[in-house]
C-alpha cells in the first residue's frame, strides 16, 4: 500500500537524482514504479522507491551483468 504519493522533484530529491534523471528512466525505462494520474500527473509511491533502492543491493562488485 502506498503511504505518500510523490512528485518527481519529491522522488529525485528521494533518490539523491535529479528530476531529469527520472524523466529519462521514463522514456527509456529501468527506473523505479510510477503511476500516471490523468494524462500528464506523473507521481511516485514512497515504498516503490524504497523497493527500487533495495533492488540496488549488492554484496560484491562481481557478476553484476548476469
Amino acid at each position: 500500500m502506498c503511504e505518500h504519493l510523490l512528485t518527481t522533484q519529491q522522488a529525485a530529491t528521494f533518490l539523491g537524482a535529479s528530476p531529469r534523471t527520472l524523466e529519462d528512466w521514463r522514456l527509456r525505462g529501468g527506473g523505479p514504479v510510477y503511476r500516471k494520474i490523468g494524462r500528464r500527473l506523473v507521481r511516485y509511491c514512497d515504498t516503490d522507491l524504497s523497493a527500487f533502492i533495495a533492488s540496488g543491493a549488492r554484496l560484491n562488485t562481481g557478476m553484476d551483468h548476469l
